[in-house]
């Protein structure tokens, strides 16, 4: 089966990201403001923690941008936020032919969005769509794949739109790719990236915005209140994730690499098919000879693999995950919830997610 996952960092890629994040944070921090827990409250002038302001310098210069911001509500709320500051005028907004992330479909019913879809696997199509619907001034692009046949490359599909009408307004939904692949979103020039920080080591429930500073400037107006800050001992949560992640990340890419490699080769009884697939975070596919998924993801919980997802790559699950096929590649093949199960290593060996996999299926 073909699929087309996001190409990872490299080990040294992954190595060399860190140390510019270490640089760019020794930028903005002397040694005695490290060796702290950050400020609460908000400051004059700015409103907002010293500490929070000083990191989401930081997290702008990683990334080459304008301008970030540090917000509650995980990137769900950084999607939402973002999509009710650019519709506010106009709520005609382009996506992507294929089921959408089920929070990201939440929030465009939110605010009474007017979807326009066209397949973003065929460059051409979605150039017509905006040609034919010049109502559209917003579109959001998901950089991990949304359907299990997804090709599109995202900063393609940037590019087409902005070639097409330059005044529309790109957010990425960029969860699951920061420091996984060589750009985010705003790198590949769109207006604003977003995403969970959660799924980056970090603390609960903070997402992040980086690019535009005009929106960004629109949307801190929006969460003025002390209640709606982020205090400064999340933010430096926050930074100490961002440090540790690509490396880790980059290990979970090679551990994936390592097991589809085994199965497709070597092969393991009960397994009739091994690919690598954005669902929506990079994972194994396995394909089971027998309708028996669910008993064989029973007995992987026995042998101590995560039965479900915490924040996805969180901070607390460091034992693999074995879990169901994701709710939009259900939508895509209804029997996948039978013969499907996904594989996420986590800090996991290549060794111990074989063993697994093969006593769950005998067990089962």
């Amino acid at each position: 089966m073909k699929t087309h996952p996001l190409k990872s960092l490299t080990l040294q890629e992954a190595t060399d990201l860190q140390f510019k994040i270490i640089d760019c944070i020794m930028e903005e921090f002397t040694g005695y403001e490290i060796l702290n827990r950050g400020d609460l409250g908000v400051r004059q002038p700015g409103n907002i923690p010293l500490t929070t302001s000083k990191v989401e310098k930081v997290i702008a210069n990683i990334f080459n941008a304008e301008s970030a911001m540090l917000l509650r509500g995980s990137g769900t709320n950084a999607i939402r936020q973002t999509l009710a500051l650019l519709c506010l005028k106009n709520k005609t907004i382009l996506v992507h032919d294929a089921p959408i992330y089920p929070t990201t479909e939440h929030s465009l019913n939110m605010i009474n969005a007017n979807i326009i879809y066209a397949d973003f696997n065929d460059v051409e199509e979605v150039k017509e769509r905006i040609l034919h619907n010049p109502e559209i001034t917003s579109a959001i692009v998901q950089l991990t794949r949304q359907k299990l046949f997804d090709s599109y490359d995202s900063k393609s599909i940037i590019e087409a739109i902005k070639n097409a009408k330059s005044d529309i307004k790109i957010i990425t939904d960029d969860n699951y790719a920061v420091f996984k692949t060589k750009e985010i979103g705003v790198e590949m020039g769109a207006d604003i990236s977003a995403f969970s920080t959660f799924k980056l080591l970090g603390p609960e429930g903070i997402g992040c915005i980086v690019g535009n500073k005009v929106i960004i400037s629109e949307i801190k107006k929006m969460n003025y209140s002390g209640g709606s800050q982020v205090q400064g001992h999340e933010a430096l949560d926050v930074l100490n994730g961002f440090v540790y992640a690509p490396v880790s990340l980059a290990i979970q890419a090679k551990t994936i690499d390592e097991v589809n490699e085994y199965i497709n080769t070597t092969g393991i009884k009960g397994v009739k098919e091994c690919y690598i697939a954005n669902a929506q975070s990079k994972v194994l596919i396995i394909k089971l000879d027998n309708d028996n998924a669910l008993d064989v993801l029973i007995e992987a919980e026995k042998l101590g693999a995560l039965p479900h997802p915490v924040g996805a790559e969180s901070k607390y699950e460091f034992v693999p995950l074995f879990y169901r096929a994701s709710g939009t590649f259900r939508k895509a093949d209804p029997n996948a919830i039978n013969n499907l199960i996904r594989i996420n290593p986590n800090r996991a060996g290549s060794k111990t997610i074989i063993r697994i996999l093969k006593e769950a299926i005998s067990n089962a």
